[in-house]
């Protein structure tokens, strides 16, 4: 089946167009700046034909038709007809405790992603956007919604409960939700994949890495804890938020400082983690050379972004009673072999020894050959995962009729 995924942000949409039989993205873009001055379309083919073109973009339904138009054209296109494009799924960040796995997409379900908008304010109201613009200009093709969630839904209650009055939970559903799903379901199948052994055996630690991060303890095949929780704030320490902190700490900066409750989230997501300790930046890579040139700020931006990781590593290898595979993907997991190595260090007694020679390649396995527990680097494929339950769902639904 081919498929149309779409991940909708507020101003932007990142596409592929996959072919879920061979498992191959047959083209892939990102549409940028919608709505504003300078919106563009960058498109790739898959034989590495890549064209850009600029225009007045001003929503989502304008890009969704750029994104067909582009894939229609004889110049730079893979299909003929709109009908080519068999389904589309969307990547949907918050599913709440109404979606524990991935579903196709009526207008009840819209519905219940609106309801839902209060538990990410940020993500859910682009990608309801994106499912709209799709089902005006494209009416008749199915749509399946693939949520960031799902994957951790069957934590359990000692996993996901707050020490928080559980009245509070039943009335506005506060819990830990996790996000990443996606990546961290691909990454640990792609895992035992490579072990050769079956998943339903193995305990696997998974550390998506990148502006965003979570690591996650998957057991079994299942996620029974992971770090981000009522929202993707939780948790280790990124680009511009701060992870885990006393939560008297921000009533303690809101009284000293006069800031508001949107002042206060601002200062959490956007102003902290590596940019705020460091003052440098949020990217890693800038981080490390400013680490090279004996900066003391990025070097503790360094030491705390891997020693929160190292920390939980450990209290998943409990929480499991052991570890099998520890995996590293995303942007910083996969390309930054500085913070591979900070982590795995003194990990020896959890069976962990990183192989530096494979490290600094960037091998798919990086432990040593007689490592207890194998270290992988994996990169995520969260696409093929939304296109592979989209065309699983959709299937289903043609047999039935």
């Amino acid at each position: 089946m081919k498929v149309l995924v779409l991940n909708s942000g507020s101003s932007s949409i990142k596409y592929q167009f996959i072919d879920t039989e061979k498992k191959v993205a047959l083209a892939k873009g990102l549409v940028d700046r919608i709505g504003m001055a300078g919106a563009v379309l960058s498109h790739q083919r898959y034989d590495g034909d890549k064209i850009k073109i600029a225009g007045e973009i001003l929503d989502h339904q304008i890009a969704v038709e750029y994104v067909l138009g582009v894939m229609l054209s004889k110049n730079h296109g893979v299909i003929d007809d709109k009908k080519d494009i068999e389904a589309v799924g969307h990547r949907v960040v918050h599913g709440g405790e109404s979606f524990t796995g991935s579903v196709f997409i009526s207008d009840e379900v819209v519905k219940v992603l609106q309801d839902n908008i209060e538990l990410a304010p940020l993500h859910n109201p682009p990608n309801i956007k994106g499912i709209q613009a799709c089902q005006r200009i494209l009416p008749d093709t199915p749509q399946c919604g693939v949520f960031d969630t799902a994957f951790h839904a069957q934590m359990p209650p000692k996993s996901y409960l707050y020490g928080i009055p559980y009245e509070l939970y039943k009335k506005y559903k506060i819990r830990r939700y996790g996000f990443h799903g996606t990546s961290h379901l691909y990454v640990s199948q792609k895992a035992a994949e490579l072990l050769g052994k079956d998943i339903s055996l193995l305990k696997i630690v998974t550390a998506h890495l990148g502006n965003g991060c979570s690591i996650a303890a998957i057991k079994h095949g299942k996620s029974i804890d992971t770090s981000m929780g009522f929202t993707p704030l939780e948790g280790l320490l990124m680009g511009t938020r701060s992870g885990d902190l006393d939560p008297s700490l921000i009533l303690y900066i809101m009284g000293k400082e006069g800031l508001t409750i949107g002042e206060a989230n601002t200062l959490l997501n956007k102003h902290s983690g590596l940019i705020g300790i460091s003052g440098e930046s949020s990217d890693m890579r800038e981080i490390l050379s400013a680490v090279k040139d004996n900066q003391q700020r990025a070097k503790w931006a360094f030491e705390i972004f891997c020693y929160r990781i190292k920390k939980y590593i450990g209290a998943y290898a409990a929480a499991m009673g052991g570890l099998d595979a520890l995996v590293f993907t995303g942007g910083i997991g996969e390309n930054a072999k500085e913070v591979r190595e900070e982590i795995c260090k003194d990990l020896e007694f959890l069976g962990i020894e990183l192989d530096d020679i494979k490290n600094s390649n960037g091998e798919e396995f990086i432990s040593k050959s007689d490592s207890k527990a194998a270290v992988l680097r994996i990169p995520t494929n969260e696409e093929l995962v939304i296109a592979m339950d989209t065309a699983k769902i959709v299937s289903e639904l043609n047999r039935s009729m």
